[in-house]
């Protein structure tokens, strides 16, 4: 009898053991099909490919006219009181090479959330962006902004690409050589 009883206080102890286990293993075999999942849903090329160019249009609300533009090797600057100036402007093909691995490592080309779930706040004047990429013979368009005052992950991720490739612009000759902007919005 005494046996009986030690093995039914060892016996929870085995069976949560390895229901412990069990359930790390699970829970390790879920993130590994999470992260296959994600690696499937990202179908860019790790190398960047002879098609790839994008165009992104940005400013406050419906007054986008900032526009990086590698279709057309142009970058539109606003002015705000006078107007807005367009100049060539070529990115190295190491940048380029760099924009697209930024665009990759957020998988740009995968489906994106960019609609808050909050839109009971609204803010003016609020930053908005439209973008067009292509790559490998596919072309995605999609805008997002922060006028609901929320952004989400996927739009906060094309923010920081959207000011990385502003950074490299920002630094091009043919851009310095622009005027600057006078005014501003309210």
């Amino acid at each position: 009898m005494k046996q009986l009883c030690s093995l039914l206080f060892v016996l929870p102890f085995i069976i949560t053991a390895c229901s412990t286990e069990t359930d790390l293993a699970a829970s390790s075999n879920i993130e590994n099909q999470k992260k296959e999942a994600v690696a499937q849903q990202n179908k860019m090329p790790k190398v960047m490919p002879t098609d790839f160019d994008f165009a992104v249009r940005f400013g406050y609300g419906e007054i986008t006219k900032n526009e990086i533009n590698t279709y057309q090797d142009t970058v539109t600057k606003d002015l705000i009181m006078n107007g807005d100036i367009t100049a060539k402007i070529t990115f190295t093909l190491e940048e380029m090479r760099s924009i697209y691995e930024n665009m990759r490592e957020i998988n740009i080309m995968g489906t994106k959330e960019l609609v808050p779930t909050n839109k009971n706040c609204s803010s003016i004047p609020y930053n908005e962006d439209s973008w067009k990429i292509s790559v490998d013979g596919e072309t995605k368009t999609f805008t997002w902004s922060d006028k609901n005052c929320d952004v989400t992950s996927d739009a906060k991720q094309l923010l920081g690409l959207r000011t990385f490739i502003q950074h490299i612009v920002a630094g091009k000759d043919s851009y310095k050589e622009l005027p600057k902007a006078e005014g501003g919005y309210e």
